[in-house]
């Protein structure tokens, strides 16, 4: 059964995303800090964690942080609305997606089960492919650049799948989106800002020239061809 970590520091909305979770079918384990969240990370193997950035003790992004540097394990990320500047730094940490509080707990439901989605089933379907010294292995979710293996997010590796089936397209931060939400109902496009700037950190030897994942000014962004 898959299961979820919440760390949530308000009860009441731990226990509707809970109640929602579970009624999807899923096995659900809160934690109300970000140091008992950690640890139930490790106890409890989660397939995806809810994590609210206003923690007690540990904050979320120091969490998000700490996860990363060790795990891919998906994130979707909880804010206030008025958090934007939290919102990008969560998407450079990492995080998959977000959701403003207050939120609709269906939609919560619907987020985290796409992104499961494309974590367990996106990678097979793939394939291997290869763009210059670029390796794209799909059914082992690895990327290889020049011999060197990429630490990627569940995110980051179906953007560059998605850009690796086409080299030489240029994609719209819409198109992006839908890529990889299956639908663009999110139209935060700085969030495909943040992903293919943590790309780019793993990918090129200078990101801040990058030879492989190229901006299209006023456009996107697209795969050089080799």
């Amino acid at each position: 059964m898959t299961t979820i970590l919440v760390i949530e520091d308000e009860p009441k909305i731990a226990q509707v995303a809970r109640d929602y979770l579970e009624h999807a079918g899923m096995r659900v384990v809160t934690a109300q800090d970000g140091r008992s969240g950690l640890r139930a990370v490790q106890q409890e193997k989660p397939d995806l964690v809810v994590l609210d950035l206003r923690l007690p003790d540990v904050d979320g992004l120091d969490v998000a942080r700490i996860l990363r540097q060790g795990s891919a394990v998906p994130i979707v990320m909880l804010t206030a609305r008025s958090e934007e500047t939290d919102k990008l730094v969560g998407l450079e940490l990492g995080a998959d997606d977000y959701m403003t509080k207050p939120f609709s707990p269906k939609e919560l439901v619907a987020r985290v089960r796409t992104i499961l989605r494309r974590t367990a089933a996106a990678a097979p379907r793939d394939g291997i492919v290869r763009v210059g010294d670029l390796v794209v292995d799909g059914p082992r979710m690895r990327v290889t650049a020049g011999g060197r293996e990429l630490d990627l997010t569940a995110t980051e590796f179906q953007l560059l799948s998605t850009f690796a089936r086409a080299p030489g397209r240029v994609f719209t931060r819409a198109q992006l989106l839908d890529a990889v939400h299956g639908v663009a109902f999110e139209s935060y496009e700085r969030a495909i800002d943040a992903h293919v700037k943590n790309i780019r950190h793993k990918l090129e030897p200078d990101p801040r020239r990058p030879r492989y994942l190229l901006t299209v000014y006023g456009v996107g962004y697209k795969l050089a061809e080799p």
